[in-house]
């Protein structure tokens, strides 16, 4: 039973990953915290995420917007000691019910047609929020997602500067977790076996990020930033 929760929760977090540019973490991780301990849901999802965004990255190089990339990447450095400090001084469930209800508040104001403008200072903050985000609860993507959103950026921008960024950001998450916390084989091993389902996701999500227009993509936006809150906040709950 197991085995058909893995094949099913990486080939659905792939796909949406591969269309959306976001996703995967989101999706995975709550349902590998099933069937894994927490540093082997974490760090498999790394692993695939990395994979995921490398097999993609050539293809969609042309869709990175570099200079968003630069500023995300430079906020970010400055915000993953702020997460780790803040996920070591702050009580975890206490920051995810915060974190939550802000994801929450925020996606209904981008349905309401709240709309700010991008600019290279919200640019670095976002980065800097992102990289926080990485090191405290493990979720880079909502900040980005939100962004990206009110900034009512397209979806080829959004996927293609999104997946580049995060080959940075959990690559350097990925290092701080093997070094901090160690690893096993277990999480090598299930990483390779779901490789074939990370490829099939590839192809897949490729064949659906054709089919969507803007107008679907902001709703996938949407119901995966309403998810990601509502686990969040039943997360924290449970923990409190």
């Amino acid at each position: 039973m197991e085995i058909i929760a893995f094949i099913i929760i990486i080939l659905i977090a792939s796909i949406l990953q591969t269309s959306t540019g976001f996703g995967f973490s989101i999706l995975a991780t709550p349902f590998l915290l099933l069937i894994f301990e927490p540093i082997e849901a974490i760090q498999i999802n790394l692993i695939l995420s990395l994979i995921i965004s490398s097999a993609l990255i050539m293809k969609i190089r042309k869709d990175i917007d570099f200079g968003i990339l630069r500023r995300f990447v430079g906020g970010s450095v400055l915000g993953l000691p702020v997460g780790i400090t803040i996920f070591l001084l702050i009580d975890i469930n206490s920051l995810k019910l915060g974190v939550s209800l802000l994801i929450l508040v925020l996606t209904i104001m981008l349905i309401l047609k709240f709309r700010i403008n991008q600019n290279k200072t919200r640019d670095l903050l976002v980065g800097g929020l992102s990289g926080s985000f990485t090191t405290s609860i493990g979720m880079p993507g909502p900040p980005l997602l939100l962004y990206f959103s009110g900034t009512d950026t397209k979806k080829e921008k959004l996927r293609g500067t999104t997946l580049a960024f995060y080959l940075f950001i959990y690559l350097v998450s990925l290092i701080i977790q093997v070094i901090f916390a160690g690893t096993n084989q277990t999480i090598w091993v299930s990483s390779l076996w779901a490789l074939p389902l990370v490829f099939a996701g590839l192809y897949l999500g490729q064949l659906l990020f054709k089919r969507i227009n803007q107008n679907v993509f902001r709703i996938f936006t949407y119901i995966i930033l309403f998810f990601t809150g509502i686990y969040l906040m039943i997360e924290s709950l449970g923990g409190l």
